[in-house]
């Protein structure tokens, strides 16, 4: 029965689960039976919370019993929370070594609003460290494996969250998204991704990498989990200064809508710098594939040039490393987490030697490049210059949108590479990215679908719907459409 629990979708669950026909008991501790039995396999979690998960279900179970309302419309169906958020009930380590076993004091508002829903958390997933990589390989604790191919990457930082939803380790999780953490997994494992509007989805508790850039969302196996996820997290919060205080998008009702079939009167952009020869040919045909379905189900396709967008990368690589050099300056070796110290160090000594051993390659690269980048006599030249191209990219959509409803593109120009492939080229994993840069910078809204196989080598291809900021309903609407066109995805 385990097996054919765990494959179910999280809307079924739910409903069943509400109607007494599943206990919330009985569909965590199959997903805990299915997490023992192979994630030793695809190490797409850091920690496992078998009890507090069970607790949280019996709450659920106790609740129907007694004919009560549920308390969300997912209440009693379990999730992978990456390990970015703060929980006062299980560490919380950032895949990093400088936070092992460190308890957070509070919860994220993030959790909290899980907690209040009835979701019982399954544990921590893993990440590239700080949420820095393409590939989930960056992390302290070793790299996650694509359920698709474990010889592969299952896309990065978010790649634990993503691996858990394809191995049916759990049927909802959450991930973050600075430039596309939550969309290039979910287009490598053939899952569903959303990075929703920025200040949508509270970052209070959310452990900063890049602060202007940084945005939690729903993860799922279907457009519609990821809708009800999405309307169970999101919403303003004056703890986070940079919430928007408005509501919450409607954002299931929109996938309803979609799920129809008709996308007549929609008017769709294909971003001509987001469709390059360089990119994998078989990416590209099932891109194009998935426009002519769009077009089919009704909808209006044009070409759109956005021509900032080829500055992107750069810019993304100056903003972000400049707010991590920042953010990261917290972790000093006083306050909290590890500390390297023989007895007779100086301060300065201390924070040197712990950072020395607890920051990996890639962070401490990041660093280096945003203190550069913010020094005296190089601000203006290089941070300065990189937030005025991130206007001209804002401006860019602002005019696309103009002209059209939603943008389209591949979510990443390849399918999942090799483990250790691009591990030493991070030039090379940037580019990766190359395709979802673009929203994180505008502060605007982006979903992965998948679109299908790669006909080159069997592999999943993701399709990327952006909309513009509080647009998000427009997402889940292209997004279901397509979903229910182009029907199940099979190995």
């Amino acid at each position: 029965m385990s097996t054919d629990t765990t494959r179910l979708d999280a809307a079924t669950l739910a409903s069943k689960i509400h109607a007494g026909e599943l206990s919330s008991v009985e569909v965590t501790q199959a997903h805990l039976d299915r997490i023992a039995e192979v994630d030793g396999e695809y190490n797409a979690f850091l920690h496992v919370a078998s009890e507090q998960a069970l607790a949280a279900a019996a709450e659920v179970d106790r609740a129907v019993a007694a004919g009560e309302k549920p308390a969300s419309a997912l209440a009693g169906v379990p999730l992978a929370l990456k390990d970015v958020f703060t929980t006062t009930d299980m560490p919380t380590t950032c895949g990093s070594k400088i936070l092992e076993g460190w308890v957070s004091p509070y919860d994220a508002t993030l959790t909290t609003k899980l907690r209040e829903a009835g979701i019982p958390i399954l544990g921590k997933t893993n990440m590239d460290e700080f949420a820095m990589g393409s590939s989930t390989e960056n992390s302290a604790y070793g790299p996650t494996r694509n359920p698709w191919d474990t010889s592969r990457i299952p896309g990065g930082s978010g790649g634990g969250s993503a691996a858990a939803l394809a191995s049916y380790q759990a049927p909802l999780a959450i991930g973050t998204d600075t430039g596309g953490s939550i969309r290039q997994p979910a287009a490598v494992t053939a899952t569903v991704g959303t990075k929703p509007t920025y200040g949508t989805v509270s970052r209070y508790g959310l452990v900063a990498c890049a602060s202007s850039l940084d945005q939690g969302g729903p993860c799922s196996r279907t457009v519609l989990d990821t809708a009800l996820l999405h309307e169970v997290i999101a919403g303003h919060d004056p703890r986070d200064s940079t919430s928007v205080n408005a509501a919450v998008r409607p954002v299931v009702e929109a996938a309803r809508q979609g799920a129809a079939g008709d996308l007549k009167g929609l008017k769709v952009g294909v971003v001509k710098e987001l469709h390059s020869d360089s990119y994998q040919p078989g990416v590209l045909s099932s891109f194009d594939a998935a426009v002519e379905m769009l077009t089919k189900l009704g909808a209006e396709v044009v070409e759109v040039s956005c021509p900032h967008f080829e500055y992107a990368l750069a810019s993304y690589y100056l903003i972000l490393p400049s707010e991590v050099s920042s953010n990261l300056a917290r972790f000093d070796a006083m306050r909290y987490g590890m500390r390297v110290d023989d007895g007779t160090m100086s301060a300065e000594q201390v924070m040197a030697a712990t950072r020395a051993a607890g920051f990996g390659k890639e962070v401490k690269r990041r660093i280096m490049i945003g203190t550069y980048a913010l020094s005296s006599g190089y601000y203006e030249a290089y941070y300065g210059q990189a937030l005025k191209v991130r206007s001209l990219i804002a401006q860019d959509f602002d005019k696309a949108y103009e002209q059209v409803d939603v943008l389209v593109s591949p979510t990443s120009p390849f399918t999942p590479w090799k483990l250790g492939e691009k591990v030493d080229d991070p030039l090379a994993m940037y580019l990766s990215d190359l395709c979802t840069l673009p929203t994180n910078l505008a502060g605007h809204c982006a979903m992965s679908v998948p679109s299908g196989l790669s006909a080159d080598d069997g592999l999943p291809v993701g399709l990327q719907i952006m909309a513009p900021a509080l647009a998000d309903e427009r997402l889940y609407r292209v997004g279901a459409a397509f979903e229910a066109a182009r029907g199940p995805i099979v190995a």
